[in-house]
């Protein structure tokens, strides 16, 4: 077993290797999805090809880590260049590798909408939403950039919340002190704060994450830091509390897919506020939401500002968040 600190800051055990962890599901069959439903999140191995996550892992290091310009960035929603650590590692991560313009990163966008779309992704999503799955937001890790405890429906969320399901997809073999993902087991059944007021996003984020930390304490939740290898898939509902670990002991890489996806017929919900419209493609006859489709003109134009005047364009945008999540 391996020691690390908690979200909460206490030294906890987490499995090292694959001998040490739960049993979990090679299918997402009613078994697993019965387990989901029960614990918030459930990990089904060797679910993509390793070959796949390999050829995924070298396009990102051909077309995204040579790249000077500015890409969109998950922890921020902000356009940024690369942020690179000591070692050479990307730690801004990507946000919608399906907007990416196909003119720069060809492989890297077809390859990860190939795994997003798969039968083997959208077939277990389907035995859980009884329909097919419509995919609204992607993100590429490489680096571990230690994300916060939270919850997934207070940024996005089917507008039935809850019925979200995301995926962490193992591009690699996960050293347990490379920023294991984690979540708290049974936290989806926990009520919280809805975003807005005095816990709305735009001035107001630091309570928000203060509020779960409490949360994780009061109730005693149990964080579990799954063993994966490259292949693995953790699926997890929109509401159970989850994150990153901090890097402890390692150099090594975290690399991982992302992906979220509400059903087929529902729309799409955006800081539990408003009805986000949806910016349709279909690959491999499942919907995916393109919100900053770099192949067309107007996105490109708006990058081209958030890139130069970042200050006046997101202080704009703050302020219309605010007003969306009064």
């Amino acid at each position: 077993m391996f020691s690390i600190p908690s979200t909460t800051g206490e030294q906890v055990l987490i499995p090292a290797s694959l001998s040490e962890d739960r049993e979990y599901f090679s299918t997402l069959d009613s078994r697993a999805a019965e387990y989901l439903d029960s614990e918030g999140y459930v990990v089904i191995r060797k679910l993509i090809e390793p070959a796949v996550c390999a050829a995924i892992r070298q396009s990102f290091a051909a077309e995204v880590k040579p790249y000077r310009g500015f890409l969109y960035r998950q922890a921020t929603a902000k356009a940024e260049r690369n942020e690179f650590n000591a070692l050479g590692h990307v730690m801004n991560p990507l946000l919608n590798l399906q907007d990416l313009d196909p003119t720069h990163f060809p492989r890297l966008r077809d390859k990860s909408l190939e795994v997003f779309t798969s039968r083997a992704i959208t077939g277990a999503l389907r035995t859980v939403f009884g329909e097919d799955p419509k995919l609204v937001q992607t993100m590429y890790f490489e680096g571990n950039s230690e994300t916060w405890a939270h919850q997934d429906t207070y940024y996005l969320d089917s507008e039935r919340l809850g019925s979200m399901i995301a995926a962490w997809i193992a591009l690699e073999d996960i050293h347990p002190g490379a920023g294991r993902f984690f979540v708290y087991a049974k936290s989806h059944r926990v009520d919280v704060r809805k975003n807005g007021g005095d816990f709305a996003i735009a001035f107001h984020h630091d309570r928000y994450k203060a509020l779960i930390v409490n949360l994780i304490r009061q109730h005693g939740l149990e964080m579990r830091a799954p063993a994966l290898r490259a292949g693995d898939v953790l699926f997890w509902n929109a509401k159970t509390i989850h994150g990153s670990l901090r890097t402890l002991g390692t150099n090594n890489t975290r690399q991982s897919l992302t992906a979220h996806y509400i059903p087929k017929s529902h729309r799409f919900l955006q800081l539990q506020s408003r009805i986000k419209p949806l910016r349709l493609i279909e690959h491999n006859e499942i919907q995916v939401h393109c919100p900053k489709d770099q192949t067309r003109l107007q996105n490109r134009m708006t990058l081209f500002v958030e890139s130069h005047f970042p200050g006046p364009f997101y202080l704009a945008k703050r302020l219309a968040v605010k007003a969306a999540t009064r």
